[in-house]
């Protein structure tokens, strides 16, 4: 019995990766609000009735997938805060950890440029609640010298919105600068469309977080 149900569980978390797999493809070339359900289920090859076993409607996914583009960049970006001591060593570390990340998962770096201020209501704000929560992780690392320093909990949180949203703004800048390879399997492994604009979009980032940087030098709460 056991084996049947482990057998069974197998299944149905394929079928879901499946499922997701399938409507980042679709996402691809257009929004979640014009994505049809059928159209996920055609791809997979499965009953729309089985599309419910796994996710309450098409926001349902798109939430899922929120969760998974987001969630792997955390980890890298804890670890960044944590171990990086110098402001240039940070800076470097954080560009090529996005830089990274864009290679490694094109399509979700475009769901989440794109549905950022999209048209479904729930999926914008599972976005806002992962980029919140960004916010949080680099406010708290931010926290012991800048309130050393008399920065306010309000001020130290601004900053760490600065890095939040420069980090975003990066990550889509790299995917305009890369293209996908054909010959790649989903989620599509990237190589460099324009290696040189690669270059300048990393540069370019790190000229702009090493402004922050200074700023940040220079700030006096009010």
């Amino acid at each position: 019995m056991s084996h049947t149900l482990g057998a069974r569980q197998a299944q149905k978390l394929k079928t879901r990766r499946a499922l997701l797999d399938a409507g980042l493809r679709l996402l691809e070339d257009q929004s979640l609000s014009s994505l049809g359900l059928r159209e996920v289920t055609r791809v997979v090859g499965v009953a729309p009735a089985a599309f419910y076993r796994h996710f309450r409607d098409m926001s349902d996914l798109g939430v899922a997938l929120v969760e998974e583009s987001l969630g792997s960049l955390h980890a890298m970006v804890r670890v960044i805060l944590a171990e990086q001591d110098g402001d240039e060593e940070r800076i470097d570390a954080t560009v090529e950890a996005v830089a990274e990340h864009v290679r490694r998962y094109p399509a979700h770096v475009r769901f989440i440029a794109r549905e950022r201020h999209g048209g479904v209501r729930p999926v914008r704000e599972a976005i806002a609640a992962e980029l919140a929560r960004f916010t949080d992780e680099a406010a708290e690392a931010f926290a012991p010298q800048l309130t050393g320093e008399g920065w306010s909990p309000e001020d130290v949180r601004m900053l760490a919105q600065l890095y939040v949203d420069h980090m975003v703004m990066t990550a889509a800048a790299f995917l305009e600068a890369q293209t996908e390879d054909p010959g790649a399997g989903d989620p599509g492994t990237v190589r460099a469309g324009d290696p040189e604009g690669v270059r300048r979009v990393a540069a370019t980032a790190r000229r702009q977080l090493l402004l922050i940087s200074l700023g940040r030098h220079h700030w006096r709460t009010a």
